[in-house]
């Protein structure tokens, strides 16, 4: 009802207002409304539907792929759902009511990904979440016991899936329902279709029945109240769960004397959660065995500090099901120290549950339901303060005067009530987050967080006329109500716990304390200070002789299991140790090669440090190697150009970036707006995006200061120019084609107004008021981990290019990622190499990039740069190819003597034109002086001139170089 009134309020509503209406029917509307939404205005005229279970084999559904591979199922047959397969299936219903989805499945593909169909009744989805439903993998330790590193410190077990026939629910793909999705079916004959949207699975039996009514704690009591309470104290360590339903819920060392197992010296795997079990919908499964029948209480030693004074919630199961409905969504108080909290009800008292002699399973499931209105809420309000801004904009223009008097009300007469609308919604917000969190509301950060919101709103309402020269604190920046707004929502979506240990027990049970005293606590941490002056650990330490040692630029996770990796292959295959070290910074490599206290290896290298360490005769030349060739056919090769020196290369790309189109589907579709291919696409798309106050993201707008060559250089080799002269010793961007790609370059500002700075590109493709453009790496990764609401909604494309005369397209662009390399003065040259050639193989760059999603969750996605490896990773298949065919126009920046000074200088040129309306051709002559002359110089200092003239020729490095090395292997 709100948005509706938003959208009225503005005269030329975007299309983002249009996607929040309830306008379900409309053939013209983006995507379904929300199921909250469909949900309340069906449940105005339709109830739950009662007793009502009807299950459909796989031999009655229609258009079905059927399979007598069952993998141990009951049916003869089941069917093969994947690659966009569909079934339809027909169920009659005795009356018209709100009825829930079950359905058995078997997981086929490999790898992290979950299987994920979508549902439709009678050939639409009836609200958005249907079109993405997740059959959720579930998960084990592979071994019982925790092995250790050579430190003596447990390692986090490799993680296996468990392949066996699973029973799941259509549920709200973000969690934040709580409840399984229910459906509205019409009395008699109804159509269901079930269609693969992701991974590949085996469907068995589909269950349409009514939904769950789940008793209340007194109707429980009363069903067991002859039940005795058994004399029991029964112990369960939180770090070794039966299952998961996810690879990365995982134990947790902490260093704690509270904490059982504790070990002075060694890091034990004590704990389990935290911040890998945050997430709305993530699950664990206890083994628990109850000697007698009866009545038991269940307490829990947990730790919450990554959200003070927050509460957090849990859905607690026996055997699948939540035994009575105070289960559900259970709060536990916010603790900073460790706690027993026994699960208890308003009145403190605690619950006791009713369980059989023998095994049961315990499952506890991270619920952020609790606080999903209070979610739903700040979503709507952020699209529709999104939409002022852009109205405002279409109004004012993108860079209104700040001199200039506006009357904004006579333009949008009911401003003053939208952000009064805007207060009173986070009044009520505050209202119900004090419900839910009881007293710590106030002082929690979510509570914190809603009151400076409200403060921002109320100072932009008094001065509402200001607003076009305060939009970075309305809608666009960091410190925006808008960035404020998502930000709360991810709060609130957290629901971190920190698990120790719990305990099955009767109610007269001593439990053990939680705490250490503080004698317990002065004492291990006296011995942990006096253990850290003889413990080993990943810092940069001296090695063994017979030790390869290598420096890592990456975080102890990546080294960690780096270091476990090469233990169990590559030391036990050829019997050569290796030692990983965490480097701080980059600049210590430099400092120790001057101290002749260097590494013999380096990971995780900015690509142009090789070059720096080279040209001062502190690299290896990997050329060196007889089987070099061989080695680098798996990388592209328009990576190694910032690597080498005088056709010697000097390092080996290990990580690689990559520049694509990201484009919100649903809002180009709506407004019937191609993907662009070509520079000429964008250019015709955009005065319809801006008509629409939206726009095209160009990388160049997310650089601030100084635009670096990543985004410049792509415009020059696009449109056939380069950067240097054949001969190395001047810059070439004074040459025609070079010129035409810097003109288009800074056109797309002066002449197209895409916008000249954009904060976070993730964060506009997000809430929608950039739909399309150029980014990378990163925004890939927050997008596939950071934002569910449009999981399904957005894709990727090839960069856009310039088409050439034969009919292709020129998309060149760059992909700087991480390098690895040997230094000069080691000495063992030939094992750090045989080590760079292990870690570089399709092999372990597969394993690595598996295990560190499969270990730390789906946001460690790792870009290796060996392309065979590469097509190995857990990603979507469609997106792999994308990147690939990309990256055969993967053309990076070679590295010369002053080639510092043409960076600089070509972002002058762009600076020059846009603001202050210089002449592209003579700002570039006007630069290349300047970069000349820096070039020289340089190239006097590296002995390459002398008194102004060449000495010794400087070979630029050439893309068909390295491609010609790869042809002349192939030949062999």
């Amino acid at each position: 009802m709100v948005v509706m009134m938003i959208a009225s309020i503005v005269p030329t509503p975007s299309v983002l207002s249009v996607a929040a209406t309830n306008d379900s029917s409309s053939e013209n509307a983006i995507m379904e409304p929300a199921y909250g939404q469909v949900l309340a205005s069906w449940k105005k005229s339709v109830k739950d539907a009662e007793l009502y279970t009807n299950e459909m084999m796989p031999s009655s559904f229609e258009k079905a792929t059927l399979t007598g591979d069952t993998h141990g199922y009951a049916e003869r047959e089941v069917a093969t759902l994947a690659g966009g397969d569909s079934v339809t299936i027909d169920v009659t219903v005795p009356e018209d009511g709100l009825y829930t989805i079950g359905f058995d499945y078997y997981k086929l593909n490999d790898g992290l990904i979950n299987p994920e169909l979508s549902i439709a009744v009678a050939g639409k989805f009836p609200f958005y979440e249907s079109r993405r439903i997740i059959a959720p993998t579930i998960w084990k330790n592979k071994t019982a016991k925790f092995e250790t590193n050579k430190y003596g410190n447990e390692l986090i077990p490799e993680q296996v899936a468990v392949a066996k026939w699973q029973t799941g629910m259509a549920e709200d793909p973000n969690y934040l329902e709580g409840e399984p999705l229910r459906y509205f079916l019409k009395k008699g004959r109804n159509e269901l279709t079930l269609t693969n949207t992701a991974g590949a699975m085996l469907l068995g039996n589909v269950r349409v029945e009514s939904p769950i009514q789940t008793p209340d704690y007194a109707d429980y009591r009363e069903q067991h109240k002859d039940a005795e309470s058994p004399r029991e104290l029964l112990t369960y360590e939180a770090e070794k769960p039966k299952t998961k339903n996810n690879s990365y819920t995982r134990p947790v060392a902490k260093k704690d004397i509270s904490v059982e197992p504790y070990d002075t010296k060694r890091l034990l795997l004590n704990t389990l959660g935290g911040d890998s079990w945050q997430s709305s919908g993530q699950s664990v499964t206890y083994s628990v065995k109850v000697p007698e029948s009866g009545r038991y209480q269940l307490s829990f030693k947990v730790l919450q500090e990554d959200k003070p004074n927050s509460p957090v919630f849990r859905t607690v199961k026996v055997d699948g099901a939540v035994p009575f409905a105070e289960l559900a969504h259970y709060r536990f108080d916010p603790v900073a120290k460790w706690e027993n909290q026994t699960l208890s009800g308003k009145d403190g008292k605690p619950f006791e549950v009713y369980l059989e002699a023998g095994k049961h399973d315990l499952t506890l499931v991270a619920d952020a339901s609790p606080v999903a209105p209070i979610i739903l809420d700040l979503k709507a309000m952020m699209l529709e303060v999104g939409d002022l801004g852009l109205s405002v904009k279409k109004l004012t223009g993108n860079q209104p005067d700040a001199a200039r008097d506006w009357k904004l009300e006579e333009y949008l007469p009911n401003v003053t009530k939208q952000f009064d609308g805007w207060i009173a919604t986070l009044k009520a917000d505050q209202k119900a987050l004090a419900e839910v969190y009881g007293e710590s509301a106030k002082r929690s950060t979510e509570g914190v967080s809603l009151a400076l919101i409200m403060d921002k709103l109320k100072k932009l309402k008094a001065e509402p006329d200001k607003i076009p020269t305060r939009l970075s604190e309305l809608s666009e920046g960091s410190s925006s109500v808008t960035q404020a707004l998502g930000d709360l929502q991810s709060t609130l979506e957290k629901q971190p716990l920190l698990m120790d240990r719990f305990y099955v027990h009767d109610g007269k049970a001593d439990l053990p304390n939680a705490r250490a005293s503080f004698l317990k606590k002065f004492g291990s941490k006296s011995k942990e200070f006096f253990a850290s002056f003889t413990q080993d650990t990943y810092s940069t330490t001296d090695v063994d002789a017979d030790t390869i040692e290598v420096w890592v630029s990456r975080s102890q996770q990546y080294v960690e299991l780096m270091q476990n990796m090469a233990d169990s292959t590559f030391t036990k295959k050829t019997g050569k140790k290796v030692k990983f070290s965490v480097m701080p910074n980059e600049q210590k490599l430099i400092l120790a090669n001057s101290g002749n206290q260097q590494p013999d290896v380096a990971l995780g290298v900015s690509v142009g440090t090789p070059y720096e360490l080279a040209i001062r005769g502190a690299a290896t030349d990997l050329t060196q190697f007889t089987d070099f060739k061989e080695v680098i056919r798996n990388f592209s090769p328009g990576a190694f150009m910032p690597m080498m020196v005088d056709n010697k290369v000097y390092a080996l790309p290990e990580t690689q970036d990559f520049y694509v189109q990201f484009y919100r589907k649903d809002i180009l579709n709506k407004l019937k707006i191609p993907v662009p291919d070509t520079w000429n696409d964008v250019t015709g798309i955009l005065p319809e995006l801006q008509r629409n106050g939206l726009s095209y993201f160009v990388p160049l707008s997310g650089s601030a200061g100084s635009k670096p060559f990543m985004f410049t250089a792509p415009f020059i080799y696009q449109f056939g120019g380069d950067l240097y002269a054949k001969d190395g010793m001047s810059a070439a961007i004074d040459s025609e084609e070079s010129v035409a790609g810097l003109k288009f370059m800074t056109d797309l500002y002066s002449l197209y107004s895409v916008p000249l700075q954009v904060p976070n590109f993730y964060h506009s493709f997000r809430y929608g008021t950039l739909p399309v453009g150029i980014s990378n790496f990163e925004t890939y990764v927050k997008l596939m981990s950071a934002a569910p609401e449009i999981a399904n909604s957005w894709d990727i494309a090839v960069h856009p290019g310039v088409p050439q005369q034969d009919g292709s397209v020129s998309r060149w662009a760059t992909g700087s990622g991480q390098s690895a390399m040997i230094f000069d003065k080691s000495k063992k040259q030939d094992e750090s190499w045989e080590l760079l050639k292990w870690w570089m193989s399709t092999k372990t760059q597969s394993d690595f990039a598996t295990n560190l999603q499969t270990i730390y969750g789906p946001e460690y996605m790792w870009n290796t740069a060996n392309l065979e490896a590469f097509k190995e990773l857990p990603w979507p298949e469609k997106h792999k190819e994308v990147i690939l065919e990309q990256w055969k126009y993967l053309k990076e920046v070679p590295k010369t003597p002053g080639s510092y000074m043409l960076e600089r200088e070509i972002s002058n040129v762009w600076t020059d034109t846009v603001f202050y309306g210089a002449n592209i051709r003579a700002a570039v002559d006007s630069s290349s002086i300047i970069v000349d002359r820096e070039i020289r110089r340089k190239m006097e200092e590296f002995g390459y001139m002398k008194d102004g003239k060449v000495v010794k020729p400087y070979i630029v490095p050439q893309m068909e170089t390295v491609e010609d090395w790869m042809k002349t292997d192939e030949k062999k």
